[in-house]
């Protein structure tokens, strides 16, 4: 009775972590979204993009931590195959955004400081618009044909070596096709090492031009371009592990991968609106005098 009694108490303490921090995740990422919707000087390309950002980390978060939740007070850890394949393919959509988000940004901060004179002719309305389209329609295109394989995969295995369906799908296959694996490297390649590359380069450019200017040029630079390259290299380094680690068919214990699988949740979504709430000055502003 009191092993029984110490696991409840156990079980029910971490349901209670994880779901402070779910709810932390979705607090702290809305109140940036809701500040830069109701003042109308943050109405610009940039802090629309921020916003957009934001809100796609509630959503990444949301592809996880309800189901994680939910196996949290259950006694078996248990999802359907097509369930699974959904869940992998939310995932990886939404992180896909995540890197098209940051390349978009990236191109309006070069526009902004490297043509400004250009900038209100280049990013209009219609263009943020396209542009954001672009970012959040693009990996749902490309994950739906590895989607479609999956689903018609062969299972020889009914025990997932993980916490949740990312990569680690391909354990219980019989075998990976050359197909999938092809397709899934073009998938890697267009939504993540690409995008990843322009960012890199742009902000490069940025740089480079910044240090051939003026002090004020530089501050300008350094205050809208680091926070972005902040998030650039933590999201950037998550998803290298994610896809190193969950290939990697090793005993590893359930505890050790558990807690290293949860770095994917907990820094990314809770970084961005520390690090655009503290170092983008109009958005400190406000975020002073909300509170």
């Amino acid at each position: 009775m009191t092993l029984v009694f110490l696991f409840l108490i156990g079980q029910y303490l971490y349901f209670t972590v994880m779901f402070s921090v779910y709810i932390l995740i979705i607090c702290s990422n809305a109140t940036i979204v809701y500040l830069i919707w109701i003042h109308k000087n943050l109405h610009e390309p940039m802090y629309i993009f921020i916003a957009a950002l934001l809100f796609n980390c509630v959503i990444y978060s949301t592809t996880f931590y309800p189901k994680l939740l939910i196996d949290c007070l259950s006694k078996k850890q248990v999802i359907t195959y097509s369930g699974c394949v959904f869940q992998n393919f939310a995932f990886y959509s939404v992180g896909g955004s995540e890197f098209l988000l940051i390349a978009v940004m990236a191109f309006d901060r070069y526009v902004s400081i490297c043509k400004p004179l250009r900038y209100q002719t280049i990013m209009r309305k219609t263009t943020v618009k396209y542009l954001l389209v672009f970012a959040w329609a693009i990996p749902p295109c490309h994950l739906a044909v590895q989607a479609v394989l999956n689903a018609k995969a062969k299972i020889c295995n009914n025990n997932l070596k993980g916490i949740f369906c990312n990569n680690t799908i391909y354990t219980v296959h019989c075998v990976r096709s050359r197909a999938a694996t092809i397709i899934g490297l073009a998938i890697l390649l267009d939504v993540a090492v690409l995008p990843m590359l322009f960012t890199v380069f742009t902000y490069t450019k940025i740089f480079v031009m910044a240090y051939q200017s003026c002090k004020t040029f530089k501050r300008k630079a350094a205050e809208t371009c680091l926070p972005q390259l902040l998030v650039l290299i933590s999201f950037s380094y998550l998803c290298v592990y994610d896809i190193a680690i969950a290939r990697v068919e090793s005993d590893f214990p359930k505890t050790a991968r558990f807690i290293m699988t949860l770095q994917l949740f907990l820094y990314h979504p809770l970084l961005n609106p520390f690090i655009y709430g503290l170092k983008m000055k109009e958005i400190s502003k406000h975020l002073k005098r909300l509170f």
